[in-house]
């Protein structure tokens, strides 16, 4: 029920055992954020501590983690992958003005906190994100538990809860959750695990849409970029049935937004913070391979829907590139170019975007590079190379994606070696079929690379100034460095002369 007076939300629990009330702790565990506070009451042996304890495991990702009892301590701070977490046991204060020497409120400004006892506090302790009751319910180990919170935080709860009840539906009954990682999107990813097995758990509720931005629509539907699940379980279909490595759907609530994948692993195709050389060249006979295979046809889903990727379009290419006047010139300026600077910009590309249209489509994946390929050594051939984070695929220049391997964002790639991959990809293409037009083709890449930097360079920008994510900004002389590599072409030469008079490079 919902406290109009209080605002907050009280939600309560039968827990049968104390499984369940680690499973509940692992639960929270999955959303916990910086700023949480998280309140356990209720009488000795309620099963605060066995919760604690099962939390702060569930973040270290280690069951085996020692979790002492805070008891005599008061508080005891634990350095968790994550984000920190003190945990403090109010117990035996005498005095609540103790809790000034505690450092609670220095522990919430970067992590979270678990307090035990915190009615000792008598009133001193900021609002919780979570106080929660626990109380003795009948069988040995079994819990009554009430949580109130507030209701941006019991929409964090309710969302991990109907994930715990998704995971017992698709088997997975009482999985260990581990939180694995989130992107520069929406999407939230999990590894879980039950009975020796593991899969990943993709959380991604449909985005709702922005505010206009041009022509009466959102950033999101003019660049195409994937609103719901369907896409990606649409594009693990095809390229499964083309023989590629995509994870397994174990189990998919498209209307939720929830798909139970398969785990391919962690082995990427980088090492020490560079290319390995092998792994890079599967990847690129990939993509030549599947570039010369027909293109896949629309894809039936589960809820009886077909999907087929939209067209990479004018429209979508040009406002990707927008994002380097609207961002990036103004972190590198510290101001906005003037309106014909930008003019001059938009009308550049639109001239290169325009001789796009005139090259060859195929099926893109658009974020095909290091950190979405997974090695799999065990697999033959191109299957060696897993694909993951591909929902965004359009139907485009086939240029693209060869540009986003070889002019890695998160990874240097040298000069070099993206000569080598770039020719070996245009002779595996040539033998596959003698038509092939290489020297378009290399127009095509030099183009879609600028395209490419251009739009990212805006991306990491606008995640550091818009979304407080300044860690991209490390990627950015990398970048820059691409950028005016590609820049070399003949057939950017009025757009390399613009990026050069107006200081943004």
């Amino acid at each position: 029920m919902t406290s109009a007076a209080a605002e907050t939300t009280r939600l309560s629990l039968d827990l049968p055992d104390e499984a369940a009330t680690e499973a509940l702790a692992e639960d929270l565990a999955a959303i916990l954020a910086p700023g949480d506070l998280v309140t356990l009451s209720g009488d000795l042996g309620a099963g605060k501590t066995t919760f604690a304890r099962a939390l702060l495991r569930a973040l270290a990702d280690d069951l085996l983690l020692e979790v002492p009892s805070p008891t005599f301590t008061l508080v005891q701070s634990y350095a968790l992958p994550r984000l920190s977490v003190a945990h403090l046991d109010l117990y035996r204060i005498v005095d609540p003005g103790e809790l000034d020497e505690l450092g609670l409120e220095e522990a919430l400004e970067g992590g979270a906190a678990l307090v035990e006892w915190p009615e000792r506090a008598e009133g001193r302790l900021p609002p919780a994100s979570f106080a929660i009751a626990f109380a003795a319910a009948g069988d040995e180990g079994a819990r009554r538990v009430t949580v109130d919170a507030p209701a941006a935080a019991a929409a964090r709860l309710g969302r991990s809860l109907a994930i715990r009840r998704f995971l017992d539906d698709a088997g997975w009954i009482r999985a260990g959750r581990r939180f694995l990682q989130g992107d520069a999107s929406s999407r939230v990813y999990e590894r879980v695990l039950a009975g020796g097995h593991a899969a990943i758990l993709m959380n991604a509720p449909a985005r709702p849409d922005g505010p206009p931005v041009k022509d009466g629509l959102p950033y999101s539907r003019i660049a195409r970029l994937a609103e719901d699940v369907r896409p990606f379980v649409a594009v693990a279909t095809a390229l499964s049935a083309c023989g590629l490595s995509a994870p397994k759907v174990f189990a998919a609530d498209l209307s939720a937004g929830l798909l139970l994948l398969e785990d391919l692993g962690r082995e990427g195709v980088v090492a020490d913070g560079r290319p390995i050389a092998e792994r890079y060249a599967a990847a690129t006979d990939l993509l030549a391979a599947f570039h010369a295979g027909p293109m896949p046809g629309p894809v039936a889903l589960p809820d009886g829907s077909r999907y087929e990727p939209p067209p990479y379009d004018a429209a979508a290419m040009a406002i990707e590139v927008e994002l380097l006047t609207e961002w990036y010139a103004p972190h590198v300026l510290g101001r906005r170019l003037d309106a014909e600077a930008e003019e001059r910009f938009a009308a550049l590309w639109a001239m290169r975007i325009a001789a796009l249209a005139r090259s060859e489509r195929h099926w893109i994946l658009r974020d095909y590079h290091s950190p979405n390929l997974i090695w799999l050594p065990a697999r033959a051939g191109l299957a060696r190379v897993g694909l993951i984070d591909f929902q965004d695929a359009v139907i485009g220049p086939t240029a693209y994606d060869l540009a986003s391997l070889l002019q890695d964002a998160r990874v240097t790639v040298p000069p070099a070696l993206e000569e080598e991959l770039l020719a070996r990809y245009v002779a595996a293409r040539a033998e596959a079929d003698p038509g092939f037009d290489a020297v378009t083709f290399g127009a095509d890449y030099a183009t879609l690379c600028a395209q490419r930097a251009t739009k990212v360079l805006g991306i990491f920008a606008r995640l550091d100034k818009r979304d407080g994510k300044p860690h991209y900004l490390a990627h950015i002389p990398r970048l820059r460095t691409y950028l005016v590599r590609a820049l070399g072409h003949p057939v950017l030469s009025e757009l390399r002369l613009w990026y050069e008079t107006t200081g943004v490079l």
